[in-house]
């Protein structure tokens, strides 16, 4: 039997002492260990990117991120993008421009959206393109979500006037 490790990361701006096995993924700890189930389970093998995170400001499928990795790591997920009850001009977008269905893959594309976001203010559509590919979605079309980051990066620029 494999010891538990204890691993202290900043989850969502809070600090954080998790008890893990070694062999436990980032998004079961997160899921099961922390009962933050807003970071889907899709694949498990790194092909859909619904359990996308962001961890140290980069985005990461968390399932391919084993959580003792993760000591003195700053992670963020969908439970820390809304302000409260307010949601993030993002998150607005999103539904504004019906960008989800199921929401499955919604988590995951928000994540990445919000890492692409911080580097690039005013994405081109092929930089919105680039950087969501590694986030499926079987129920609506790409375009849908490609006006949503497009949107949201606008609202960002006005916001930031």
């Amino acid at each position: 039997m494999t010891q538990k490790r204890v691993v202290t990361a900043t989850i969502n701006g809070e600090e954080q002492a998790l008890l893990c096995q070694p062999r436990q993924t980032l998004l079961e700890v997160l899921r099961d260990v922390l009962g933050m189930t807003g970071t889907k389970e899709g694949c498990s093998n790194g092909n859909c990117g619904a359990c996308t995170v962001l961890l140290n400001g980069r985005p990461v499928d968390s399932c391919l991120v084993l959580a003792v990795e993760c000591d003195a790591a700053d992670i963020e997920t969908i439970e820390g993008v809304a302000d409260g009850n307010h949601l993030a001009p993002l998150q607005e977008a999103f539904l504004e421009n019906a960008a989800l269905q199921c929401g499955i893959c919604t988590p995951g594309f928000i994540m990445s959206a919000k890492a692409l976001l911080a580097q690039k203010p005013d994405p081109s559509e092929e930089d919105i393109r680039f950087s969501l590919a590694g986030n499926l979605c079987r129920c609506t079309g790409y375009d849908k979500i490609v006006r949503a980051v497009q949107d949201a990066a606008a609202r960002q620029r006005a916001a930031a006037e």
